[in-house]
């Protein structure tokens, strides 16, 4: 079964919960503490995509990963700055999935027009810590006990990735919506397929409902 990249849709839903669920109950990643139903995924995948990419690794009908953007903030002059997440399925962890499901995310937002990358990281957290710096994510501060999550309050970092130079006047961030038509997002897309492996036949039994992942 080949394993590739695509825009998600809100029948990725299932999928993408089976990923999310288990961070949410079991760890301090998300601050969310009861895991959205498939509905209110699907619809966040809808509303995300009026504006930004949200992707999937797709192997035939399972979620290995995904990866999206959100505004920073609602201010307008926030506008070319975006907040982003990756999760991977415990079972795709060394695949590299993460980290080309980004650097596909990030190639869109560019041509988006969209100047900064900021992640937020639940600390301590040295998987996501180490991809993010990877990518070239780098530290700009942290908020110290910020959040109270099983049994214990969590500072939080964040990290900033400057996705293209930013000077002069920038024009308004074009919606993903004008650009689906775009060759070039395609490409994209299927650039980052070829770099992952060809076939996850030999993982299929990692990626039953449930699984934990760790980056995020």
């Amino acid at each position: 079964m080949d394993i590739h990249l695509r825009l998600a849709t809100a029948e990725d839903a299932a999928g993408i919960r089976a990923i999310y669920a288990p961070i949410v109950r079991d760890t301090p990643i998300s601050f969310e503490l009861n895991p959205p139903s498939r509905e209110e995924v699907a619809a966040r995948v809808r509303k995300t995509l009026t504006q930004y990419p949200w992707l999937v690794c797709a192997c035939g009908g399972q979620s290995l990963g995904y990866a999206y953007a959100g505004a920073h903030s609602e201010r307008a002059a926030y506008r070319w700055s975006v907040n982003v997440s990756v999760y991977v399925h415990a079972g795709a962890r060394r695949l590299g999935v993460g980290g080309i499901l980004y650097e596909t995310l990030f190639a869109i937002l560019r041509m988006q027009g969209i100047f900064r990358a900021y992640a937020g990281i639940t600390l301590p957290n040295p998987a996501s810590v180490g991809l993010h710096e990877s990518l070239g994510f780098r530290p700009v501060g942290a908020f110290e006990r910020v959040g109270y999550k099983l049994g214990r309050w969590h500072d939080v970092g964040y990290w900033q990735l400057s996705l293209q130079s930013a000077k002069g006047a920038p024009v308004a961030p074009i919606p993903l919506p004008e650009m689906l038509n775009d060759s070039a997002v395609q490409k994209v897309l299927a650039a980052g397929s070829e770099r992952l492996p060809r076939d996850c036949g030999s993982f299929s039994e990692s990626f039953g409902g449930g699984s934990r992942t760790e980056l995020g």
